[in-house]
């Protein structure tokens, strides 16, 4: 019986051989303790052979590889334990050095004449070429040469060595790939390979069988070996996913039950009528794409995306609207309670002189109204309610609700929309989102929803300028400010943190912080005060003031009794001030790139030029910060989110627990999307065509599909 006979899958790592005990724990530390474990523990990059050069041709730093013979060697002892070899090794093109330090067995293996195959990374001495500790292969006068190997280098920890890996994964590779059960029938990888295959990807006629995918992931006989494996690996993690989203939207489709919201042109004009301007035509397309959804007998299940002052609002409203036409509630949840009571104020007067009744729910209502305007809900007295989180913890029952608007990226899934159902039927949901959204990251997380875009900008508004500014033009820019406020305009000061003690809460994700921080509400607000904005009439807004003070801040700001508002990030989203022209954000390297786009869009609200300054807190200037450069030169939104999931890569993008998914293990979102396009390509076909659920030959792809996100199916957020 060879050694790799006695593998199995299921073998623990510790009795692979020369594995044992300790090599085992440190394995472990890779998450690592099976046999199979390693079989998928896929290798992080690759070392490839090193292109053989003619000796004139070797440049400095730059790898490569040449086959001589050894003229002469010398080792050299200096004291105990410590030992140079020097070796000159020969061909028709010149001569380089060999050096080794502390391996005086070289001197016994480079015998004169021998040829040697040498790799490694030169450096120039001079005229001369020298190799430091280059990896020799001996070459006997009767072989042919070595054939170049491609290596695989793994991830590792303490106690494990790169060659040691690469030797028991060889073992395992030998052992268990031929026996691997295959996950794709041969039909299904010759349709994906003829998708991928219009996307020029020239992976052939069919994705690698799993157990030669497996075995050129590992050690690849060439390079073209090793990108059909990575694709066949790649595309099966993405169809896996997009297999998942696809049984999860058609679920959706058949098993749950909505009202059927009808339009016609009679309800259209009629909703319409109510804006006082018109839409754009990205508005239009979208209302168009959401009556289609509303007018089916299950939930409509849309996320619509729009940059800073698209207009995302408007269309949420004309869908709350349809619903009230067909003597059905809607609901509309706003992540603040001044964004809320902004939407309430808004409808009540776009519906003045109208039949429609409104309510607010909020966390600050008193406890009578707050019974009465449950009770109007729950009776059907109220047609559109308008709240905040509050809606989902005060016992709210709704008569018929028809739309349920979720506005600004809330957490909301299944348990969420269990509190939303009457009547046995699901509402239909639109989710709003301001933060535009990568295309790779739509495709994933996104991948079971439908998804509208807004990227057009409503005519009239003003145009957007940002500048990157040093410490010490900050009174040059308070001079701008101040010629702006006396031309009647308003601005808003922004600052990271609020000065507090850290053991305080924060809110509204503020930062808090115990030192005197020049980027602190308080102090900046105290500094304006009695500094450069003295003559002018300068307000304070945070999230740890209790709400009626922040409301009656907002109002005043609106109002423009407060010509200077110095806030926290509390005014991030949605707030609407179309007077508000001029933003100074203090410390601007704390911010991420989409918080400073949302910020930068509350000053293009009306048809005045903006003007956003940002300064950075220390030593270092704004300019040399890439975030806050690329910040500068980018307007567009979804520019913005692109640059920024490529800056910060999936792992940061999405957190520690955003995503909601597994994370993948050899596909890469950014890296591998024409793969997850194709993947979703056929995915939907599976679906479409019932394949994946009727065939027999699929049940391998079945239980893959639900061990890795069948928990989700269900409990997957909509958002």
């Amino acid at each position: 019986m060879t050694d790799s006979d006695s593998i199995k899958p299921a073998t623990q790592m510790q009795y692979l051989p020369g594995v044992g005990p300790s090599r085992a724990l440190s394995m472990e530390k890779l998450g690592i303790q099976t046999a199979q474990q390693l079989l998928f523990f896929f290798p992080r990059d690759y070392e490839f052979p090193a292109p053989p050069l003619p000796i004139e041709q070797i440049q400095d730093g730059e790898a490569c590889s040449l086959i001589g013979q050894v003229s002469d060697v010398e080792l050299i002892s200096r004291t105990p334990g410590k030992s140079i070899v020097n070796a000159i090794v020969v061909n028709e093109t010149g001569a380089v050095k060999l050096l080794f330090f502390n391996q005086p067995f070289r001197a016994d293996q480079l015998i004169l004449d021998q040829r040697v195959l040498v790799s490694g990374v030169p450096k120039m001495n001079g005229l001369k070429v020298e190799f430091t500790h280059p990896k020799v292969v001996l070459i006997n006068d009767d072989e042919e040469l070595p054939k170049p190997e491609i290596l695989p280098i793994y991830s590792l920890t303490d106690g494990i060595k790169q060659a040691e890996l690469r030797r028991i994964a060889r073992l395992v590779v030998n052992a268990l790939s031929d026996s691997l059960k295959e996950v794709l029938p041969l039909p299904l990888r010759e349709k994906a390979a003829a998708i991928l295959n219009e996307r020029e990807t020239g992976i052939g006629d069919m994705l690698a069988p799993i157990e030669t995918a497996i075995r050129n992931l590992h050690f690849p006989s060439d390079q073209q070996a090793l990108f059909q494996a990575r694709t066949r690996l790649i595309f099966q993690e993405c169809l896996v996913l997009q297999l998942a989203l696809a049984i999860r939207q058609r679920r959706l489709s058949v098993e749950l039950k909505s009202p059927v919201l009808e339009s016609s042109a009679m309800i259209d004009a009629r909703i319409k009528n109510r804006f006082p301007f018109s839409l754009t035509n990205d508005q239009e397309r979208v209302i168009r794409e959401i009556r289609d959804d509303l007018s089916r007998p299950f939930p409509m299940n849309r996320l619509l995306q729009g940059d800073v002052g698209s207009g995302k609002t408007v269309v949420a409203i004309y869908a709350m609207m349809l619903a009230v036409a067909n003597q059905r509630q809607a609901v509309l949840m706003a992540p603040t309670e001044v964004l809320a009571r902004q939407h309430y104020n808004m409808l009540r007067k776009m519906l003045k002189d109208s039949r429609v009744n409104l309510g607010l729910l909020c966390g600050s209502l008193a406890t009578a109204e707050r019974r009465r305007v449950l009770d109007a809900t729950k009776s059907g007295e109220i047609e559109i309610l308008i709240g905040t989180q509050a809606l989902l913890h005060a016992g709210v029952k709704f008569k018929c609700l028809g739309v349920a608007v979720v506005d600004e990226q809330h957490k909301f899934g299944v348990a969420q929309r269990e509190l939303l159902r009457s009547g046995g039927e699901d509402p239909h949901y639109l989710v709003m989102s301001a933060t535009p959204i990568p295309r790779s990251v739509a495709m994933t997380l996104f991948g079971d929803v439908e998804l509208s875009t807004l990227r057009e900008t409503p005519p009239g508004r003003g145009k957007v300028h940002t500048y990157l500014s040093h410490q010490g033009w900050k009174d040059r820019w308070w001079i701008f400010a101040r010629q702006k406020l006396d031309e009647g305009r308003q601005v808003y000061v922004v600052a990271p943190m609020i000065k507090a003690n850290r053991s305080e809460s924060s809110k509204e994700g503020e930062t808090t912080d115990d030192r005197e921080d020049t980027s602190s509400v308080e102090t900046v607000f105290e500094d304006l005060c009695n500094g450069p904005l003295s003559d002018y009439r300068v307000g304070l807004l945070h999230g740890r003031m209790n709400q009626d003070r922040k409301q009656r801040v907002m109002e005043d700001f609106n109002e423009g009794k407060i010509q200077v508002l110095v806030s926290t990030t509390v005014i991030e989203v949605g707030i609407d001030v179309s007077n508000a022209t001029v933003m100074t954000i203090l410390g601007a390297q704390q911010f991420g790139l989409a918080q400073l786009h949302q910020l930068r869009g509350r000053v293009s609200r009306g048809v005045h030029e903006g003007h956003v300054c940002i300064f950075t807190d220390g030593e270092d200037a704004p300019e040399e910060n890439e975030r806050l450069k690329i910040f500068s030169e980018t307007s567009d939104g979804f520019d913005l989110a692109e640059a920024d999931f490529q800056m910060r890569g999936p792992g940061d993008f999405f957190g520690k627990s955003q995503s909601g998914l597994p994370p993948l293990r050899i596909a890469d979102l950014q890296r591998d999307f024409e793969i997850m396009k194709a993947a979703r390509v056929l995915a939907k076909q599976c679906i479409r065509d019932g394949s994946l659920i009727e065939s027999d030959a699929w049940n391998e792809l079945r239980g893959q599909v639900m061990r890795r996100y069948g928990k989700r199916l269900d409990l997957g957020d909509l958002a």
